[in-house]
C-alpha cells in the first residue's frame, strides 16, 4: 500500500515493494508535481492515478520472497530460537536440519509450495526412510519434520515476508502404531530382583524409577534437599539435560505441573537413606577429590552424570541377564500401565506423571485406559450377584 506525503507544493509517493535477501524492506519512492493551475479536485484525481502507476509498475519487481529457506531458518535459529528454546530443543531443531537443508534448503520460500513440502513429508513416509530400521519414520518423527518446517514459514509470516504459512494444509501419512512395549509384572518383579547383586546406586535408580515413573531428566536432577525422609515424599523441582555445546546442565521441569511431589514407600526411602550414607563414606574416602553437587545419583566421584549413562548400564545389565530391554522410558509406561488399571482416575494419573494436562495422559494410554474400563462391567457382575445369574443361564 502507498503512502503519501506532501512537501509544499510536491508529493512523495512511497511504495514497498519486497524485502531484500537479508530481510531489510525494500521501498521506491517518487515526487510528482501538479501543473500550475490545477484545482484540488484535479490535483487529488491525478495523484491517485499517479499512485495506481507507481504500484503497477513496480509489481513487476522480484517478490518479498527471494531469501531461501536455509538463509531463513539460518536467521531463525540465530534470531529467535537461541534465545526461546530450550537448549535440548535447539539441539534437536539442528538435528532436523541434515535431512531438511539437502531437500528444500536451496528452495526461494516463495516457491516452497504445500505440494512441495507434501512430497517432502511422504517421502519420509517410505521404506529406507529410517537408515536405522530400513523402514519408514514414524508418524511422531515425520511431525517433527513438519513442525520445524512451520515454524520457519509461521517466522516467515510474522516478519511479513509471506501472507500466510502453507504447511498448514500438509497432512501427516499415517503409519503403522508401534506398538508400546511395557514391562510386565513378572517382568518388573523378575528386573528388580536382578539388582540385588548390582552396585548401589545403579538399585536405587531403577527401584525408584520403576515406582515413580518420574523422566530420565528429572530422577538425574533429584538433589537431597528434594527428599522428606520423614514424611517418605519426594518433589521434582528440576532436570539434568545434556547436549554437545553445553554438556551436563540443570534445567527447569518439561513443564510447570512436571513440579511435582509423590509418597513413595518406605522401602524405596531407606534405600535412598542408604545411597546418601553412601556418598558421604565416598566423599569421606576421596578426599579433594569428591566433587560436591547434591545429586542423589551421581558418579563415583560425586560428579553429574550424563543422561546417556543411565541407559547404557540398563543395556549392559539386561544383556548380562539375559532380559528384555525396552530402554529407560518403559519403566514410565510401567507405572502409567499400573495406576490406570488399578482404577485409579486420568486426573490422578496425570498429575502423579507430571503431564501438562489429563488430555496428553488420555492420548498416551488410550487402549490402558479403555482395557480397564472394560473390567468395570466384570467387577460390577461380581459385586450384584450377575456372574452367577449369567452362569445359570448358560447352562
Amino acid at each position: 500500500m502507498a503512502t503519501i506525503r506532501k512537501r509544499g507544493d510536491t508529493y512523495q509517493i512511497r511504495v514497498s515493494c519486497g524485502f531484500e535477501i537479508d530481510g531489510k524492506r525494500k521501498e521506491r519512492s517518487m515526487t510528482w508535481k501538479p501543473k500550475k493551475g490545477m484545482t484540488e479536485k484535479q490535483i487529488e484525481k491525478e495523484l491517485n492515478r499517479q499512485v495506481v502507476l507507481f504500484e503497477e509498475e513496480n509489481q513487476i519487481e522480484e517478490p518479498v520472497h527471494s531469501i531461501t529457506f536455509r538463509e531463513l531458518a539460518d536467521e531463525w535459529f540465530e534470531e529467535y530460537a537461541k534465545y526461546n528454546l530450550r537448549f535440548t530443543t535447539y539441539d534437536k531443531m539442528e538435528l532436523l536440519t541434515k535431512r531438511i537443508y539437502p531437500a528444500i534448503g536451496n528452495i526461494e520460500m516463495s516457491e516452497l509450495t504445500t505440494r512441495t513440502i507434501q512430497m517432502f513429508i511422504n517421502s519420509l513416509a517410505k521404506d529406507g526412510a529410517n537408515k536405522k530400521t530400513g523402514g519408514p519414520l514414524s508418524s511422531k518423527s515425520i511431525r517433527n519434520y513438519l513442525g520445524f518446517i512451520s515454524d520457519i514459514f509461521g517466522y516467515a509470516v510474522k516478519m511479513d515476508m509471506l501472507p500466510e504459512n502453507p504447511c498448514q494444509k500438509v497432512s501427516v501419512p499415517r503409519g503403522e502404531k508401534k506398538e508400546r512395549q511395557i514391562y510386565s509384572l513378572e517382568e518388573m518383579n523378575l528386573f528388580l530382583s536382578k539388582l540385588d547383586n548390582e552396585p548401589l546406586r545403579h538399585k536405587v535408580f531403577f527401584y525408584l524409577l520403576s515406582y515413580s515413573g518420574f523422566r530420565r531428566s528429572e530422577m538425574l536432577g533429584l538433589e537431597w534437599r528434594d527428599i522428606d525422609f520423614g514424611n517418605g515424599i519426594i518433589s521434582v523441582k528440576r532436570a539434568s539435560n545434556h547436549t554437545t555445546q553445553h554438556g551436563t546442565y540443570t534445567d527447569t521441569t518439561k513443564t510447570k505441573l512436571s513440579r511435582r511431589s509423590i509418597k513413595v514407600s518406605k522401602i524405596i526411602t531407606d534405600l535412598l537413606l542408604e545411597l546418601k550414607h553412601e556418598q558421604e563414606q565416598n566423599e569421606i574416602s576421596f578426599g579433594d577429590k569428591w566433587i560436591k553437587t547434591e545429586r542423589v545419583f551421581s558418579g563415583l566421584l560425586g560428579r553429574e552424570i550424563s543422561n546417556g549413562t543411565p541407559y547404557n548400564w540398563l543395556r549392559r545389565f539386561c544383556k548380562r541377564n539375559n532380559l528384555n530391554c525396552y530402554g529407560l522410558h518403559s519403566f514410565r509406561h510401567f507405572v502409567a500401565s499400573s495406576l490406570i488399571t488399578s482404577g485409579l482416575d486420568v486426573t490422578t494419573v496425570s498429575r502423579t506423571l507430571g503431564h501438562s494436562n489429563s488430555t496428553t495422559t488420555l492420548n498416551i494410554y488410550s487402549h490402558t485406559f479403555q482395557t480397564a474400563q472394560a473390567k468395570v462391567a466384570e467387577t460390577m457382575d461380581d459385586v450384584l450377584g450377575f456372574s452367577n445369574q449369567n452362569e445359570k443361564n448358560a447352562i
